[in-house]
């Protein structure tokens, strides 16, 4: 019977802690604090429990609770003292650059934009994000990770499409520079942000073609675009990260392709919350049998009738 007890405690505990695993690889805050704290009433002194939990007020935006968090730890560590020195360095540029804290977005600055361009920036990434919202009948329950930075060109990670902003890791990163261009601002912010929609939708990661092809189809920058030369892509290289391609030709061949399988997808069946429910579903049903079950199709098929 005490056997028995054990092993149920011992299972529930290594749920919690891969639960809060992967609430932290995926940026759900709200989830991951709960978890952190369940875990700190086990053990209350263990000090990697105590550096996360300090992350996770600072990802939250409680700069605040973050400094007072830090400041009643009984010990020291580099990684506390950056994100002690890190929140009240944000605190200090909210208040002179004059800004009212986001609704929905935590803001970081790199450089020094100016407040022009931020108000703007913000203002018209609230309108994507309630076009979003509506178009995936979805709502964040977290804040989205806004990096404003200064930049006479986009943010590079090496040659690619020039209308990829920067590979997506839980941070929306936006050059203010653009604000100027419409043009290029608009389709990047509804591009990024609707990788940053999918993350928080699916908190799992699927296949390339399917991320990168609805970023696409929302932006609308590309749409009607004649399909490349060469041969075509195998389902392996449109479903395993692109984004760092180095050859010019292949992404922008990768890129097209992936956005021409969506539009199937979609001509399929438009409806956008249709498509949440589907990408939400490959976590327990896989991606082949998602697809089969949400739009009778698999991938290969899809990618024959667009070759």
């Amino acid at each position: 019977m005490q056997q028995m007890a054990a092993k149920e405690a011992f299972d529930k505990h290594e749920a919690l802690i891969a639960e809060t695993n992967e609430c932290l690889d995926m940026a759900e805050w709200n989830c991951a604090e709960k978890n952190v704290r369940a875990l700190l009433k086990e053990t209350p002194d263990d000090q990697n429990l105590q550096l996360h939990l300090a992350g996770i007020l600072f990802e939250q935006e409680r700069y605040e609770d973050c400094i007072a968090y830090v400041q009643s730890r009984k010990f020291s560590h580099e990684d506390l003292n950056y994100l002690k020195q890190k929140s009240e360095s944000l605190i200090r540029e909210i208040e002179t650059l004059g800004l009212e804290r986001s609704m929905h977005f935590r803001v970081e600055f790199e450089g020094r934009p100016a407040r022009k361009d931020i108000m703007e920036a913000l203002a018209v990434l609230e309108v994507a994000y309630d076009s979003l919202c509506h178009l995936f009948d979805f709502h964040p329950e977290n804040k989205m990770n806004l990096v404003l930075y200064e930049s006479t060109q986009y943010q590079g990670i090496g040659p690619r499409p020039e209308w990829v902003g920067a590979v997506f890791d839980g941070k929306l990163r936006i050059p203010v520079n653009v604000m100027a261009y419409r043009e290029i601002y608009r389709p990047m912010f509804f591009h990024e942000l609707t990788h940053a929609f999918i993350r928080a939708m699916t908190r799992h990661h699927i296949p390339l073609w399917v991320n990168e092809g609805i970023a696409q189809v929302i932006d609308a920058s590309r749409t009607g675009m004649q399909r490349p030369d060469g041969g075509v892509p195998s389902i392996e290289a449109l479903s395993t990260p692109f984004v760092n391609e180095n050859n010019t030709g292949t992404a922008v061949k990768l890129y097209w392709y992936s956005q021409a399988m969506v539009e199937r997808l979609l001509a399929r069946n438009a409806d956008l919350v249709h498509f949440r429910t589907f990408i939400q579903s490959m976590r327990t049903l896989g991606n082949d049998e998602a697809l089969q079950k949400f739009y009778g199709v698999t991938a290969q098929q899809l990618l024959d009738e667009v070759r």
